[in-house]
């Protein structure tokens, strides 16, 4: 098959959280990986969960990886513009062709496992390929983002050299819970035996979950905050500046990624390569390069523009209070507009409720994609009038940038949030029809 087809193909699996509804303790993804040969197993890996941030902490790590001349896959999810993004090597992403490539190989593996345990999921599917690649590219380590909480996501296949929990907010709550303790001891699943964690929960609560889970399965339990600082160097426009200092060592750092959450996926990345063994740990210096050279699509992606637009997904309401706290800090007396669209899965009351807290003016828009559907724009203007803000619903989010765009200030900031699947589609839209000609 070529790649249009494979996409097509995977399209057309089970949903990827279809497996948490279902009598299911990670045989099918361990059957399925097991026909391929166990991929999965042929080089060290790096485990890393949490609400919030583990995509970010995982370029990172990965970026420093490859700066000290490590060959390093990376496994983040949800992908922005292509599947492809799911599995990529020393940053690149696996190409198309060679994609449908490994996929047609899966294809007798996926017929055996049906047969057994049942057909693989889109995620399973999309993640074994990840494994397998990894495997035929010869990575030395690979960076694992789990996906939906931790104990039966499919990555918890992986015995890893370091695991990491980020932080701990309420997301897929019907799922994993509608606390937070519940919600840590589903994430706090990833814990293994010997394997140290590191955790960056704060709350008292669940990280008490996490550190109980810990020393019942023999993990080494390494609360990340209390022995690490951040020290903001301030003077930098579009990046930031800033030393982090562990017990280990100090770093000077400077990353092109705002916010003051960026900062702290910066810090927890480093106490996680801090816990590699010696031969893959990276130098200070090329601890600090890949920092430096860290890309992160979608993730307070800025662009100075009249009016300046950033991009970035909040698809949860920790995500949209650390978003409207980054705001804040980056473009502090600015007016906002917030385009926003949000899946009918998610808290879009809460969503709502944290991006308010900025000085905006929405305009809700919507999103298409298989298997996925989104809040009506209509409805979350009535949720946020009830929450006291006030916002326009514009169904064509193309049309819904153009009023905002059109509409703002020169001072003023455009900011595309929500789902994923929005800022997608106009990141992918700006790059066709501004960025390029601006």
């Amino acid at each position: 098959m070529d790649f249009r087809q494979a996409e097509a193909y995977l399209l057309g699996t089970i949903d990827e959280s279809m497996s948490r509804r279902e009598p299911y303790r990670l045989d099918r993804i361990r059957a399925f990986l097991h026909e391929l040969g166990d991929p999965q197993n042929d080089y060290p890996t790096i485990h890393i969960g949490g609400t919030s941030g583990k995509g970010s902490t995982c370029t990172l790590v990965a970026s420093m990886l490859v700066a000290a001349g490590t060959r390093t896959g990376l496994h983040t999810k949800p992908h922005l513009r292509s599947m492809t993004e799911r599995a990529r090597v020393d940053g690149l992403d696996v190409p198309e062709a060679r994609f449908a490539e490994l996929l047609t190989e899966m294809m007798p593996a996926i017929e055996r496992s049906a047969a057994g345990e049942g057909r693989p999921s889109y995620y399973e599917t999309l993640l074994a390929l990840a494994f397998l690649h990894f495997a035929r590219e010869r990575v030395e380590v690979a960076v694992i983002e789990v996906g939906i909480g931790g104990t039966l996501d499919g990555t918890n296949v992986i015995v890893p050299e370091v695991s990491a929990i980020t932080t701990i907010g309420y997301d897929h709550t019907e799922i994993l819970g509608d606390t937070l303790e519940k919600i840590a001891a589903d994430k706090a699943g990833i814990a293994k035996p010997g394997v140290p964690l590191i955790c960056g929960v704060t709350d008292p609560g669940p990280r008490a979950v996490i550190e109980a889970r810990c020393a019942a399965v023999g993990a080494p339990f390494v609360p990340a905050w209390e022995t690490t600082r951040i020290e903001v160097e301030p003077g930098e426009r579009y990046a930031q500046h800033f030393a982090v200092t562990t017990p280990d060592d100090r770093y000077d750092v400077r990353l092109p990624l705002l916010g003051a959450f960026q900062r702290t996926n910066a810090a927890l990345a480093l106490r996680i390569v801090e816990r590699l063994k010696p031969e893959l740990r990276p130098s200070r210096e090329a601890c600090e390069r890949g920092l430096a050279t860290a890309m992160l699509a979608g993730r307070m992606e800025f662009f100075p523009a009249h009016p300046g637009v950033v991009f970035d997904v909040a698809h949860n309401p920790e995500k949209a209070a650390r978003l409207a706290d980054a705001l804040r800090e980056q473009f502090p007396d600015r007016h906002f507009w917030l385009i926003v669209a949000i899946g009918t899965s998610k808290d879009a009351g809460e969503i709502v409720r944290a991006l308010g807290t900025l000085p905006a003016t929405f305009v809700f828009t919507s999103f298409a994609a298989a298997g996925r559907e989104a809040i009506r724009p209509q409805r979350l203007a009535s949720i946020a009038e009830d929450a006291g803000s006030w916002g326009r619903a514009i169904a064509d989010p193309v049309e819904a940038l153009a009023i905002a765009r059109r509409n703002a200030s020169a001072d003023d900031i455009v900011v595309v949030t929500g789902s994923t699947l929005v800022v997608a589609e106009l990141r992918e839209w700006w790059f066709e029809h501004v960025a390029t000609v601006s």
